[in-house]
């Protein structure tokens, strides 16, 4: 905010007028990073489970969240609205990386909300492109990731294991020690469904360590639920 500070006090005292249009970029921007936590913020209360936790998340096996107890169904056409809104900022700006975050929550939103992969995907894979383009390695771990999922409930086994494997190669490079074991858990339950239950079990057994080691409690329990089924 410091930039449209000085823009503005150029224009009112210098009479600088030419830096108005980066102003407005840059209040675009933070408009955009403000409705893309909103967003967030939204699908969060959306997933906040109001009874008993679910025995597993649909984004690690194919199921619908019909299937799932406990868990709000109520649509938040808000976060939608939101992250569309950020996809326009950013794009006006210019700034493609928040333009990949905006899509890549999009996407995420038809297949977790909506369950509505066909809808999702290309949201997901331009976020992709968008990514691999600036660089922005952890967005891309999490498109990789849904992509990796909807690859998994269209029965595409061999598709969602590359995929799920590299966003896990990208998340181990970050450190997102969390997201490694959330992501194992989706490759424990595509392990089981190719007859692997070596690999299943010494997924489970790698995912509980990094799961304890970060403190992700929610992770374990999901853990837990897969290896319940090898």
């Amino acid at each position: 905010m410091r930039q449209v500070d000085e823009l503005y006090e150029r224009a009112i005292f210098n009479g600088e007028y030419d830096g108005l249009p980066a102003a407005d970029r840059a209040l675009d921007t933070v408009e955009a990073r403000l409705l893309l936590q909103r967003g967030r913020i939204l699908h969060c209360r959306f997933l906040q489970p109001h009874a008993d936790p679910p025995e597993e998340s649909h984004v690690d096996r194919p199921e619908s969240r019909a299937e799932q107890p406990g868990v709000s169904h109520v649509d938040p056409v808000e976060e939608l609205a939101y992250f569309e809104r950020a996809a326009d900022l950013f794009r006006g700006a210019g700034d493609e990386r928040g333009e990949a975050e905006a899509l890549f929550w999009i996407g995420c939103f038809h297949q977790v909300v909506r369950d509505d992969n066909p809808t999702a995907i290309p949201f997901l894979t331009q976020a992709a492109d968008l990514c691999r383009k600036t660089g922005d390695q952890l967005t891309l771990s999490y498109a990789l990731r849904h992509l990796g999922i909807a690859a998994h409930m269209a029965d595409d086994y061999p598709k969602a294991r590359d995929l799920l494997e590299e966003s896990t190669a990208l998340r181990r490079t970050l450190n997102f020690t969390a997201g490694v074991a959330a992501n194992l858990v989706g490759l424990i339950y595509l392990a089981i469904a190719q007859n692997r239950p070596d690999d299943a079990r010494a997924l489970a057994a790698e995912a509980t360590t990094l799961a304890t080691t970060s403190g992700a409690t929610k992770i374990t329990e999901q853990i837990e639920a897969a290896r319940s089924r090898i």
